[in-house]
This record gives structure tokens, C-alpha cells and sequence, in this order.
């Protein structure tokens, strides 16, 4: 059975070693607002309150990225992805980019 990548926003893993550092693990997303959720959020803004529908779209977008980091690390034959962060930023009007990023590594015993 093949080991889940692990993942963490700690420099360390706790009972493992970290034999080898592979580089820079990435994955990013953009998510554009929808236009429907857009009219609900204006309308929110004046009662106050979550914004459900935003909300639901960060964290798909935050998972998306994850996976997509995953990926990159799987692609370097990294164990593992340290010091995990996620990063977001308008890349233009009603669009935003998700990023993961972190330190891919390889573990020994």
C-alpha cells in the first residue's frame, strides 16, 4: 500500500527525518465570481452576515490548489510537503488566483 503524502505547515514531521530537500511544490487555481453570487453578496453587504456562496468557492479553490501541489511534489518523488502555506490574490476584476506552495522533501526513517 502506498504511503498518503503528508503535508503540514510545520518545518518538521515528528518521528521522521528529512534526508533531502526537492524544491518548491506548487499548485494554484483561479475562480472567477459567479454572477449570481454576486447580486446575493452586494445585497449581504447592507445586512451583514457570511457570504455562504464565497465562502464554499475559497475552499473549493483551497483544495483544488492543495491537490494540485500534491501533485507537483508526487511529479518530484517527494514524501512530503513542508511549511505548507496558502496565498490569494486578484488577477483581475471579479477573478481570484489560490495558491499552495511549499518545501517538497524526502524522508528517511
Amino acid at each position: 500500500m502506498e504511503e498518503k503524502m503528508i503535508t503540514t505547515t510545520t518545518e518538521t514531521i515528528p518521528n521522521r527525518k528529512i534526508k533531502e530537500v526537492v524544491g518548491i511544490a506548487r499548485g494554484s487555481t483561479i475562480r472567477a465570481k459567479h454572477i449570481g453570487k454576486d447580486i446575493f453578496a452586494t445585497l449581504k453587504q447592507f445586512i451583514g452576515g457570511e457570504l455562504k456562496g464565497y465562502t464554499e468557492m475559497m475552499n473549493e479553490a483551497r483544495e483544488e490548489a492543495l491537490q494540485r501541489m500534491v501533485a507537483h511534489a508526487e511529479s518530484m518523488k517527494a514524501d512530503a510537503v513542508v511549511n505548507v502555506r496558502f496565498m490569494s490574490a486578484e488577477v483581475m476584476p471579479g477573478a481570484a488566483e489560490m495558491m499552495a506552495y511549499g518545501t517538497a522533501v524526502k524522508l528517511g526513517k
